[in-house]
C-alpha cells in the first residue's frame, strides 16, 4: 500500500494505491484438480532439506489447452506419494476439502507468486500459470523455506 506524501485524509475518497509484488518461481506439481486429462489447477510443492515433499500453493485455473499439454506430461501417483491421505482446504475460512488427483512429483512448472507467504512458508494467493518446465528436475527447483510458524 502506498499514498502520495502531500496526500492527507479526506472522507469518501480513495487516496491510497495497492500494488503487488509478483515474481516467477518454478515449484513440483504433487496434484491436480479436475480430470487428470485436463486439470483445472495444479496443487505445487517444493522439497525441503530433509528430501519431504511440503506443499506451496494452489495455482489459478489452468487454461484448457495448457491442461491438456500437461495431462501428457503428469503421470498418476503410486502408493508411496508424500501427500496420500492429506485434505487440502478449498480455499481460507472453508471446512470444504478439495478432491484432488495425485501425480507423480516430477513436473516442474513456472508459476507468477505474490511475494506474501503465510507463517509456515506456503504462498497467501494463489499462482499464475506461466508454463510447464520438463527441461527442469524437482531437484533442480530451489529447496522449501519453512516460514516463522513451521
Amino acid at each position: 500500500m502506498y499514498k502520495r506524501l502531500e496526500g492527507r485524509y479526506e472522507p469518501s475518497v480513495r487516496g491510497w494505491r495497492k500494488y503487488k509484488i509478483r515474481v516467477t518461481e518454478d515449484a513440483v506439481v504433487g496434484a491436480v484438480t479436475g480430470r487428470p486429462a485436463a486439470p483445472r489447477t495444479l496443487l505445487v510443492g517444493r522439497y525441503d532439506t530433509g528430501g519431504r515433499l511440503r506443499y506451496l500453493g494452489r495455482s489459478t485455473t489452468v487454461p484448457q489447452a495448457a491442461g491438456r499439454a500437461l495431462a501428457e506430461l503428469l503421470t498418476p501417483a503410486g502408493a508411496d506419494h508424500p501427500w496420500r491421505g492429506r485434505t487440502f482446504s478449498a480455499g481460507w475460512g472453508t471446512r470444504e476439502s478439495l478432491h484432488v488427483t495425485l501425480v507423480r512429483p516430477e513436473l516442474v512448472v513456472e508459476l507468477g507468486v505474490d511475494v506474501a507467504r503465510d507463517g509456515a512458508g506456503r504462498w497467501r494467493h494463489p499462482a499464475r500459470w506461466h508454463r510447464a518446465r520438463p527441461d527442469l528436475a524437482a531437484a533442480d527447483t530451489p529447496p522449501f523455506a519453512p516460514g516463522p510458524g513451521d
